[in-house]
């Protein structure tokens, strides 16, 4: 939350009727008070509490506050997927060298997203050196996600698919 916008939140507050606001998330907690009387007391002047300016309601406060809670959620959604994908397996390239999906260009591709695969079955190729490598899925799951593309170019240990394990 920046500075900016705990400032306006201050100012909403000051001006409304609330007398207490808490705001929690992610870490961050704001949590203002505001202690009224029926005097009030300016630079040693008494002023009474109809020269306050006009309070502005809840609704306007939490308008106000619509961006920042959309963020928030932004972030948690956010948070949530990369939990979720850590808890997938990721099959791995074993070498430097080309990716395919299918033993030739005329074959259907070994595995899609849903296929389901155990620890033999063979999710791809990958070339090096004209040699052609079978890779398999050493694991018993569904593949959830195929990270790079037919021919693409591919690293030793760069993830190829997201398996979900059974």
């Amino acid at each position: 939350m920046k500075i900016q916008e705990i400032r306006e939140i201050i100012k909403l507050i000051d001006q409304s009727t609330l007398t207490e606001f808490s705001y929690e998330s992610e870490g961050t907690k704001i949590k203002l008070k505001k202690y009224e009387s029926s005097s009030i007391f300016t630079n040693g002047q008494q002023l009474d509490s109809s020269s306050v300016v006009e309070q502005p309601k809840v609704a306007e406060v939490k308008a106000a506050l619509a961006p920042v809670v959309q963020q928030q959620k932004e972030v948690v959604t956010e948070t949530v997927e990369v939990a979720e994908e850590s808890k997938l397996h990721k099959i791995k390239s074993p070498m430097v060298g080309t990716f395919y999906q299918s033993s030739s260009p005329s074959e259907a591709a070994y595995v899609q997203v849903g296929s389901k695969v155990t620890g033999e079955s063979i999710v791809c190729i990958v070339e090096a050196m004209k040699l052609f490598n079978e890779i398999e899925a050493e694991i018993d799951g569904e593949i959830v996600e195929i990270l790079v593309k037919d021919g693409q170019l591919v690293e030793y240990g760069q993830p190829l698919f997201l398996v979900r394990e059974n």
